[in-house]
């Protein structure tokens, strides 16, 4: 017998295949991987299916057939426990019959065979597979030359995600081009359709990778809520002109809302989305985004705009551009821009507390470079306030532009001493202030030293800054003062180690002891500017700094030693089970340099005590803590408690504490809590002790199955710093391996509830 090309053209459903949301999954996927504690996000799963049954087409699989190779170059293997043959040309096989080429199989119970016409008919029980699916039919028949086949009664499982469904007939038209009749796609399990779709007819073409439905109807148990007289997908990764899953919601200052996104395929390298959004109480908005890349440049665009909102009585509008570009020499340009139309926009249209409270928008330009030992750049930042209440002359200085250039390199061998030097020049702009230039230089020589249970490094820099200012800080200063300031510092530490046995583990624990000496002698700065300097704030690692301001328009002075203990448990396998700190600067004269003239000195012997502790002794839970005691005082100044505990596999509890005196107490406890295995309960408490009143507040209820997912959750909370408070409700339904309709609840969730998954 002479052997044929197969007569089945790969992925004759190509329709279940163009919906399945998710290639490349694997069928039986598990439930998402346990989220290490302390983690702030945890894996996204994008559709588990860890409650689906199997499916009976799996009975019928074949392992180990070829994942790769090419088909049209690949001979066919016809068998049969029976063959007759009436003549030369026709044949008739019976008994465990099969067709295979590469990693195509097709078996029947009785199959026929013309080596003249190449027509061929399978009859009961036909199974056919692939490397991408499964599939049963009544019978099949067609001709391999021209390639043409017609299947009835087809049940299929696709291998690469989910998806199955069932047709009446599938018409294999060409190589490239299909056609089925009465098809049903859905994730659920066969015999528990939560969700489905229905098409009367469809057809694919794999050439240009589009298929289109007719009479299309989605049904929610059993339920049609949706139906469209004619459908255009794509079939595979292309990406095609269309529109996206519509979304709604209700957020208190804009009211209810409906969203339906538009998706336009430019070209490969281009696309934009405009998605048209109507609230209830403002009117209508477009949101449009356009995204690029190229062989040197990436960027996308955003614009919101609102040609008139009800309420406020005018046009709003936000943007948003970033861009990446590769430059001649190995330089890059780096672009965010980020303008909003009014300081009001994040309060109204905020998804969340974290952007509705939003105090600045920051926007930069950046060509910069680097080597082994260098980097450098220059480029501009500018900032726009975005809270009401606030006047625009509260926004940073402009820096346009600003300079930098920082290097280190050994001197002579690797562990030799090396040199180094971080250089700054600035411009500074800010309307109705007196702005001006400013350099800063800091040249200097280390000696770093180190063996396998002891470190010192040795340091000598000068920093030298300058500036030219139109104008005096205060009569009779110069208007190009200066400062040089010498700086000596000496980092050292030692490790211990030793072998321990608590709670029936081993452990090794370490004991760190470490000493940083630091010399600046002091230097009268109350004739210099203050363009982007601010007090930093103080925790354990400003014991091993050289300032405690940010930005060089302050230099403390100092004869400090700072002195500090760590010790850690590891687990046999290298792993921080344990980590505890503490640590204090001792002053041998009074710190007198201050942020404004007459301010403060630091004239105490010694400063806050700092400890920090983490905990997590095993899996299921976890504690950090940290403290910051004034012995000057008596008082303490901060104090944070966290807590995490791991409930039933991928449940969660967290209670956070934090504490700086003066300025806030808040508590805050959130919960991700299952209940059996569907459903969750989700909740979100934060309080402030020193206001005594609710700052967020959120509880919702997750339903999860085989193929669909809901999430209902209602949330109030703060939206500006007057605490004036509004209220939002968000719904999601996860058709999985389809899509989701409503808000993102999920990315909502993970950001504010940590561990969640």
């Amino acid at each position: 017998m002479s052997r044929r090309s197969l007569p089945l053209s790969p992925r004759t459903l190509a329709f279940a295949i163009a919906l399945a949301a998710a290639p490349g999954m694997a069928l039986a996927q598990q439930g998402a991987d346990i989220c290490p504690l302390g983690a702030f996000v945890c894996p996204v799963v994008k559709n588990d299916f860890a409650l689906c049954k199997k499916n009976d087409l799996l009975n019928f699989y074949v392992p180990g057939l070829p994942n790769t190779g090419n088909r049209d170059a690949s001979p066919s293997e016809v068998n049969g426990d029976r063959l007759t043959s009436p003549d030369s040309n026709l044949f008739h096989l019976s008994g465990n019959t099969s067709l295979q080429r590469l990693d195509q199989l097709l078996r029947a119970d009785t199959l026929t065979y013309n080596r003249d016409t190449t027509a061929y008919a399978a009859q009961g029980h036909v199974r056919y597979q692939e490397r991408g699916m499964l599939f049963s039919a009544d019978n099949m028949r067609g001709t391999t030359d021209p390639e043409y086949g017609v299947a009835d009664n087809v049940r299929y499982q696709l291998l690469t995600s989910r998806g199955n469904g069932v047709a009446s007939q599938a018409i294999m038209l060409d190589q490239d081009r299909n056609k089925l009749h009465n098809v049903t796609y859905s994730t659920c399990d066969l015999h528990h359709r939560v969700w489905e779709i229905e098409a009367k007819t469809m057809t694919m073409n794999r050439d240009t990778g589009v298929g289109h439905a007719h009479d299309v109807v989605m049904r929610m148990k059993g339920v049609p809520f949706l139906w469209l007289p004619y459908l255009r997908f794509p079939i595979d990764d292309r990406r095609q002109t269309g529109f996206l899953y519509p979304a709604f919601g209700s957020r208190s200052r804009a009211g209810e809302f409906f969203s339906i996104p538009f998706y336009w395929n430019i070209a490969p390298n281009y696309d934009a989305t405009f998605t048209p959004i109507w609230y209830a109480n403002r009117g209508g908005m477009l949101d449009s985004q356009f995204r690029y890349l190229t062989a040197s440049s990436q960027g996308e665009l955003n614009v919101n705009y609102m040609p008139h909102d009800k309420v406020a009585g005018r046009d709003r509008g936000y943007l948003t551009f970033t861009d990446q570009t590769l430059l001649p020499l190995g330089l890059r340009w780096n672009t965010s821009i980020k303008r909003a139309s009014d300081n009001a926009w994040f309060q109204d249209f905020g998804e969340n507390m974290a952007t509705s409270r939003a105090t600045l928008l920051g926007s930069s330009s950046y060509v910069s470079g680097s080597g082994n030992w260098w980097n450098a750049g220059a480029g501009a930042d500018w900032y726009q306030v975005v809270t009401p209440g606030i006047p625009d002359s509260a926004a940073p200085y402009r820096r346009l532009p600003r300079v930098y250039f920082n290097a280190e390199r050994p001197i002579g061998g690797l562990s030799g001493p090396e040199w180094g030097v971080n250089t700054e020049a600035v411009r500074f702009v800010k309307p109705d202030r007196i702005g001006g230039d400013r350099f800063d230089v800091f040249p200097y020589l280390a000696w770093p030293l180190q063996g396998p249970a002891w470190f010192v490094r040795p340091e000598l820099g000068v920093r030298y800054t300058a500036y030219d200012l139109p104008q005096a800080v205060a009569p009779g200063d110069p208007t190009h003062p200066t400062r040089t300031t010498p700086i000596f510092d000496v980092d050292a530490g030692l490790i211990f180690e030793r072998d321990v046995h608590l709670f029936g583990q081993d452990y090794t624990q370490t004991l760190e002891p470490r000493a940083y000496f630091l010399r600046v002698p002091y230097r009268n700065q109350d004739d210099l500017p203050l363009f982007d300097t601010q007090q930093l704030t103080f925790d354990f690692w400003q014991l091993f700094t050289t300032n405690s301001f940010s930005g060089a328009d302050r230099q403390m002075n100092a004869d400090n030693l700072s002195l500090a203990l760590t010790t850690r448990f590891l687990d046999q396998n290298g792993v921080e089970k344990l980590s505890a700190s503490i640590g204090q600067i001792r002053y041998f004269e009074p710190e007198k340099v201050t942020l404004r003239p007459g301010g403060p000195e630091v004239v105490y012997s010694g400063s806050n005590y700092v400890a920090n502790l983490t905990i997590a002794l095993n899996d299921n839970w976890r504690l950090t803590a940290s403290q910051q005691w004034n012995p000057n005082t008596d008082e303490t100044d901060v104090s944070t408690v966290g807590l995490q505990r791991r409930l039933w596999g991928d449940g969660i509890v967290n209670f956070d504490y934090r504490y700086r005196r003066g300025l806030l107490e808040q508590a805050d406890l959130t919960t991700e809590i299952p209940v059996g295995a569907a459903w969750k309960l989700v909740a979100g408490y934060t309080y402030s002790l020193r206001d005594r009143h609710s700052l967020d507040a959120f509880a919702g209820v997750e339903w999860d199955s085989c193929c669909t997912a809901v999430r209902l959750l209602s949330r109030r909370y703060v939206y500006d710093y007057q605490g004036d408070s509004t209220n939002a409700i968000m719904l999601e339904i996860q058709f999985k391996g389809l899509g989701a309709y409503g808000q993102h609840t999920g990315a909502f969730l993970r950001n504010a509830i940590l561990g969640y998954q």
